[in-house]
C-alpha cells in the first residue's frame, strides 16, 4: 500500500497535496471541513457528469434526516443555489422566508437554507459544495461564504492533483453517505425520537416511519390503502390526533380520505373554496404551512382555550422527493392536513421528516388519482357497452349477473345478451373477451354489435358466431374471445346451441337433474378456423331453467369448471323455483370474495315457461335523468298509475314510498341517469331501481360514530325500504348496480 502524508492545511493558503490520497478522503475532508467551519446541519458535494449534463451527488455528510434531502442528480437547467454555483463560478445563496401571517410560518419544503460554492480551479471545473443550514440559525454572512469558496478552491487543487496522478474524479453510481460524528451537539436532536442523550439516534429512528411509509406506498392501489399508510407511519409516529388528505377541483377542496379525531376538520374542509386565506388553500401554492397557534386552528372541536397546532403539507406527483431549495417541482396534486393538541415546535429534523413524507404521499395519490381515474373512464365504457336491461319475453322469464375482477383499474370483456326476434324466438349470448384493458372492453363492444345484428337479421347460432368471427379478423386485434348462443323456439322448446371455445350452458329439468347442452366445442373466435362452426339441437319442457355463465363464475375452484357449474346450479332445492332471482343472488353469492374475482364473471339464467303460457309478462318502466329535481315525484306517479292500470292500487302507497327512497338514494349518491322498472309475477311485484354507482345501499341506524357517518349517509333511506318490502337485494348488473325489491301481492 502506497504511504499516505497526513493532513490538509485548512488556511487560506491552499492545500498541500497528498500523494496517495483518494478522491472519496478529499471529499470527505472538505465536506466535514465545510460542515464544522459554517455551523451546517450537513454538507454534500456534486460532481459534474459531462455525459448526461448534470450535477451528480458524489459524497453527503451530516446528521439524519438533513442529508436525505439532497437530491441525486441535478439538471444543469434548475434554479438552484448548487446549479447556479455551477453556472456562474461564484457563490449562490438560496433562501425563501415567506411569512403567512400570525401565528403561521410559510417554510421552504425542507428547513434549510443552501450556501453553495464553485470546486474549481483557474482552468478546470469539478463541480459544486453544498452546505445547509437550519432556517432558524440565520443567514449565511459574507465572511462565511468566502471561507465555503476556500474550501471548494482547495478540493478542486486536490482533486486536480489526483486527477494528474491518474485518479478518477467522478461521482459514482450511489452516493457516499458519511453520518455525523459523534461528538455532534445533541442540542439539534429532536425530542420524542430515538434514545435521548444519545448522538445521531433521533434522526436515525426517524428514518423507519421514512422507510415503512415508502412500502406500503408502493402496495397501495386506493386512496384508503394511503390514508391507511399515512395514518401508521405519518399521525401515528408524529403523534398527531388527525389526518386529512385533500384534494382541489373548480375551485373547491375535496376530501381523499381521513383518520383519527377528523370529521370535524374533514366537514368545514370538504367543498370550501379555494380562498388563499385558509391554510389549506394556501397550501396548494406549494409551500407547506405550519400554524402553531389556536386563534388561526379550523378546527372548533376542542375546548375553548385549548390549544390546537396543524400542519399543512402540499403533496406533488412526480414520484421524487422535494428537492427545494434545490430544484423546482410539479403541480401540488393534494395536501395532507394534520392536526395536533397543544402547542408544537415543529422542529427542524421533523420538518424535514415532514418533506420526504410529503413526497412520497404525492407521488402515491397522484398514482392511485391515474388509477381510479382509468378504471373509471373504462367501467364508464364496459357500462355503456354492456345492456341496461334485458326485454320482457312471453313464455321466457331471464335475470342476468355481472360481477367486476378484484383487479384495480382494470375491466374485462365479459358480456351477455338477450334478443327478442319477431317469430317467437329468443336468441341468448355470453361471451368473454380476452385480457383485462379497455382494449377487452372495446373489442367486447364490437363483437356484441356483430351478433346483435346477426340475430336481428335471422341468422342461426352458429352462421352468427362464423360471420362475428370475420368481423373481429378484420378488426385486427390480437385477442381472442370465446362466446355461448342459443336460439330458443318459445313455443315448442326447441333450442339450438353453438360454441365458440365457451363452456356449454347447463340446463335444469323440472325434475332437478342438471345437464348440459353439448354442442362442438370448435375454437374461440380470433383464432383461424378451417372446419365451419357447428350447432347442436335440443330440445327444453317447461320449467327448465338455462344457465349460461363465463370461467369467472368458476375458474377459481379447485374442481372443474363445470362440475363447479353444476354445483351452483344446484345449490337450491330441486324443485323448480318460481324466483329466478333468488337463484341468480346464490349463485353470484360464491363468487364476491376478492380471492375469487380474479376475473370477470357474467351469469345468465332462463327459465322457460312453456306454450301453455301465452300472457305477457306484465312489466312497465321509466327513465329519470340525472339531477333530475322532478325525478322522484314523477317515479311515484309513475308507481301509481302503473299499480292502478294493473288493478293493484291498494299496493300503491307501499311500493310509491319504497321507490321514492331508493330513486332519491340513486339519485343523490350515483349522480347518475336512473331507470325504473315494474314487474308482476303470479304472487308477487317486483321494483328494481338501476344506477351507475357500484356501492351497494346499506341500512344504517341514526345513532351513528363520526367515522361511520359518511358511509351511513349513503344508505340511511334504505331503513325504509327494508321495513317495507318483503325481501330486497343489491347487485351489480354491468352498468353499475340494481336495487331490487319483491312484495308479495295479497290474495284475492
Amino acid at each position: 500500500m502506497a504511504s499516505r502524508t497526513p493532513g490538509t492545511d485548512q488556511g487560506r493558503g491552499g492545500p498541500r497535496v497528498v500523494q496517495g490520497s483518494t478522491p472519496a478522503e478529499a471529499l470527505n475532508r472538505a465536506a466535514r471541513e465545510a460542515r464544522h467551519g459554517l455551523d451546517a446541519v450537513s454538507a454534500a458535494v456534486y460532481l459534474i457528469d459531462e455525459d448526461q449534463g448534470a450535477l451528480r451527488l458524489a459524497l453527503a455528510g451530516g446528521s439524519a434526516p438533513s442529508f436525505f434531502t439532497f437530491p441525486g442528480r441535478m439538471a444543469l437547467d434548475l434554479p438552484s443555489a448548487t446549479v447556479r454555483a455551477w453556472s456562474t463560478g461564484r457563490a449562490a445563496v438560496l433562501i425563501d422566508p415567506d411569512p403567512a401571517g400570525p401565528d403561521q410560518e410559510h417554510v421552504l419544503p425542507y428547513p434549510y437554507i443552501a450556501l453553495s460554492a464553485p470546486v474549481a480551479t483557474d482552468d478546470r471545473r469539478f463541480g459544486v459544495l453544498t452546505v445547509l443550514r437550519v432556517e432558524t440559525a440565520g443567514v449565511f454572512s459574507r465572511a462565511e461564504t468566502l471561507v465555503l469558496e476556500d474550501i471548494g478552491r482547495r478540493l478542486a487543487a486536490a482533486l486536480a492533483h489526483l486527477v494528474d496522478e491518474g485518479a478518477g474524479v467522478a461521482a459514482g453510481p450511489v452516493p457516499m453517505l458519511v453520518p455525523a460524528e459523534e461528538e455532534v451537539d445533541t442540542s439539534v436532536c429532536t425530542p420524542g425520537w430515538g434514545v435521548p442523550d444519545v448522538p445521531g439516534s433521533s434522526g436515525t429512528s426517524m428514518m423507519f416511519p421514512l422507510r415503512r411509509l415508502a412500502e406500503l406506498l408502493n402496495r397501495a392501489t386506493t386512496m384508503d390503502d394511503v390514508v391507511s399508510a399515512a395514518r401508521y407511519c405519518v399521525m401515528s409516529s408524529l403523534r398527531a390526533d388527525a389526518l386529512v388528505l385533500l384534494t382541489a377541483r373548480e375551485g373547491r377542496l375535496w376530501v381523499l380520505g381521513h383518520s383519527g379525531d377528523s370529521m370535524e376538520l374533514a366537514r368545514r374542509l370538504h367543498g370550501a373554496g379555494m380562498d388563499d386565506r385558509t391554510p389549506p388553500a394556501a397550501a396548494f401554492r406549494g409551500r407547506p404551512l405550519y400554524v402553531t397557534g389556536e386563534r388561526t386552528s379550523l378546527v372548533d372541536a376542542t375546548p375553548a382555550g385549548e390549544a390546537r397546532s396543524e400542519a399543512y403539507l402540499p403533496l406533488r406527483g412526480d414520484g421524487q422527493f422535494v428537492d427545494l431549495p434545490f430544484a423546482v417541482r410539479s403541480p401540488v396534486v393534494a395536501v395532507c392536513c394534520l392536526a395536533f393538541s397543544g402547542h408544537r415546535r415543529f422542529p427542524s429534523e421533523e420538518r424535514a421528516l415532514l418533506g420526504m413524507m410529503a413526497g412520497l404521499l404525492g407521488a402515491a395519490v397522484d398514482r392511485v388519482e391515474l388509477i381510479a381515474e382509468q378504471r373509471e373512464a373504462a367501467q364508464l365504457l364496459q357500462r355503456f357497452l354492456l345492456p341496461a336491461q334485458l326485454p320482457d319475453l312471453p313464455r321466457l322469464v331471464t335475470t342476468a349477473r355481472y360481477r367486476p375482477a378484484d383487479v384495480t383499474s382494470k375491466v374485462g370483456g365479459d358480456w351477455f345478451d338477450v334478443f327478442r326476434l319477431a317469430d317467437d324466438r329468443a336468441v341468448l349470448v355470453i361471451g368473454d373477451v380476452e385480457g383485462h384493458a379497455v382494449e377487452s372492453a372495446a373489442v367486447m363492444g364490437q363483437v356484441r354489435t356483430a351478433m346483435a345484428s346477426y340475430a336481428t337479421e335471422g341468422h342461426r347460432p352458429a352462421a352468427m358466431i362464423d360471420r362475428t368471427g370475420r368481423v373481429l379478423a378484420e378488426l385486427g386485434t390480437a385477442l381472442t374471445v370465446t362466446c355461448c348462443v342459443v336460439a330458443l323456439d318459445t313455443l315448442d322448446g326447441t333450442t339450438e346451441v353453438a360454441l365458440a371455445g365457451h363452456p356449454p350452458p347447463l340446463v335444469r329439468r323440472r325434475d332437478g337433474r342438471i345437464e348440459a347442452l353439448d354442442a362442438p366445442a370448435n375454437v374461440p373466435l380470433g383464432v383461424p378456423m378451417i372446419q365451419p362452426y357447428e350447432a347442436r339441437e335440443h330440445t327444453l319442457e317447461a320449467g327448465s331453467i338455462l344457465m349460461l355463465y363465463t370461467n369467472g363464475l368458476v375458474s377459481s375452484r379447485s374442481e372443474s369448471p363445470e362440475a363447479c357449474a353444476r354445483g351452483l346450479l344446484g345449490a337450491t332445492d330441486a324443485a323448480p323455483t318460481q324466483h329466478l332471482e333468488d337463484l341468480a343472488e346464490r349463485i353470484v353469492s360464491e363468487v364476491v370474495t376478492p380471492q375469487q374475482r380474479r376475473d370477470d364473471a357474467a351469469l345468465l339464467l332462463a327459465r322457460y315457461e312453456g306454450a301453455g303460457r301465452q300472457e305477457e309478462p306484465r312489466a312497465a318502466g321509466m327513465h329519470i335523468r340525472r339531477r333530475d329535481l322532478r325525478g322522484v315525484r314523477t317515479a311515484r306517479a309513475f308507481v301509481h298509475d302503473q299499480l292502478g292500470s294493473w288493478g293493484l292500487g291498494d299496493m300503491s302507497d307501499v311500493v310509491e314510498l319504497a321507490a321514492s327512497e331508493i330513486v332519491t338514494n340513486a339519485l343523490i349518491h350515483a349522480g347518475s341517469d336512473v331507470d325504473l322498472r315494474l314487474r308482476i309475477f303470479e304472487d308477487h311485484l317486483r321494483l328494481e331501481v338501476r344506477d351507475s354507482d357500484t356501492n351497494p345501499p346499506i341500512p344504517s341506524s341514526l345513532s351513528l360514530t363520526e367515522e361511520e357517518a359518511p358511509e351511513a349517509e349513503h344508505g340511511r333511506g334504505m331503513l325504509i325500504v327494508e321495513s317495507l318490502a318483503d325481501e330486497w337485494t343489491s347487485y351489480p348488473n354491468g352498468q353499475g348496480k340494481t336495487v331490487a325489491l319483491k312484495l308479495v301481492i295479497p290474495p284475492g
